[in-house]
């Protein structure tokens, strides 16, 4: 027999996730039927959601024993929970996937069918268009991707997803990467494996809003940058030899104007000018230092990625209904 860990993380997704529950459990039970080798897990991480999203966990937790899930103790963010996820599953394969349905649960027959013959050790998604999303982030989405590829030896897909059916030797090598500043789409790639990518149409959520804003994909994809690249460092380095070197024309020029042609040097106009350059490019290479340093000082306190607050099988024991296997502690903190 082998086990499919579904990990799901969750974050204010009280009104999609019953409609999330209904479509994997119609998809896995025929996966079960067609496949008798496979069984599944849910694996939950409630990433400290502010709705209902917890409650509803619970209720499927008590009805469904195949429901796991893992409720942090506050908002650590997406890369956190997958993390947890990964962490966490038990599975011989392991699946990540959203719960906004905008990953269909529909490829997992065909994800699992490249998968598992070892042929390829990933199958993952890759949206061919942005349809439903405004024509500013998706011009930026693609610009990010271009970017990356030029600045960054590890290749990130145009439009990959985190959807992903990955076998445990992928998911070990994953869990490897304990580095606190995650970027998982750049991990996944990093580590390397054999790779299937399924092509689809984008899906619009059929319910609740993506919690993801404009200023957070910016700071996100500054996140990647920063992971996967040096270059923001070099590009700095350049600036201020372009910088001493227009310096350096511009004193020769103001000599030979002054000496062989007489001219007065402009005082106030050219020193404020030449002041402001030179200030702001001083405080740009200062800030691209600054958030390089910002990570390694992150880096080395060592905190946990996510603090985990309770899980399903505690709550599943203080209801009267313990798990067959002994519930892990609730205030375990996961490096």
């Amino acid at each position: 027999m082998k086990l499919v860990s579904v990990v799901v993380p969750c974050y204010n997704e009280q009104e999609v996730l019953p409609m999330f529950y209904d479509e994997i459990t119609k998809v896995t039970d025929q996966m079960a039927k067609d496949h008798p080798e496979l069984t599944f897990e849910y694996l939950f991480i409630n990433d400290g959601s502010k709705d209902n999203t917890l409650e509803i966990l619970r209720s499927l937790a008590l009805k469904d024993e195949r429901v796991r899930y893992i409720s942090f103790s506050r908002n650590f963010g997406k890369e956190s929970g997958m993390y947890a996820g990964l962490e966490n599953a038990k599975g011989d394969y392991v699946v990540v996937m959203d719960a906004d349905l905008q990953h269909p649960p529909a490829f997992l027959p065909e994800m699992y069918s490249y998968v598992k013959d070892g042929e390829y050790d990933c199958a993952t998604t890759r949206r061919v268009s942005r349809k439903g999303e405004s024509k500013i982030r998706s011009w930026f989405a693609r610009k990010f991707y271009k970017i990356m590829n030029k600045i960054s030896q590890t290749e990130i897909v145009d439009g990959a997803q985190d959807f992903r059916f990955m076998s445990r030797q992928m998911v070990d090598a994953i869990l490897d990467m304990t580095e606190y500043n995650r970027f998982s789409k750049g991990i996944f790639s990093w580590v390397g494996f054999n790779t299937r990518y399924i092509e689809y149409e984008n899906v619009e959520r059929p319910a609740g809003t993506s919690s993801w804003s404009f200023w957070g994909l910016f700071k996100y994809s500054l996140e990647g940058i920063m992971a996967f690249s040096t270059a923001p460092l070099v590009i700095s380095s350049l600036l201020g030899i372009l910088s001493c070197f227009t310096a350096f024309i511009l004193m020769i020029i103001t000599v030979v104007k002054t000496i062989a042609f007489g001219e007065d040097v402009a005082g106030y106009p050219t020193i404020v000018c030449i002041i402001f350059l030179l200030s702001g490019l001083q405080l740009l290479c200062t800030g691209i230092l600054g958030q390089y340093l910002s990570k390694t000082y992150l880096e080395t306190k060592h905190r946990p990625i996510y603090i985990s607050k309770e899980t399903a099988e505690s709550y599943r024991e203080k209801n009267g209904k313990p798990s067959a296997e002994k519930a892990p502690d609730e205030a375990d903190e996961n490096k």
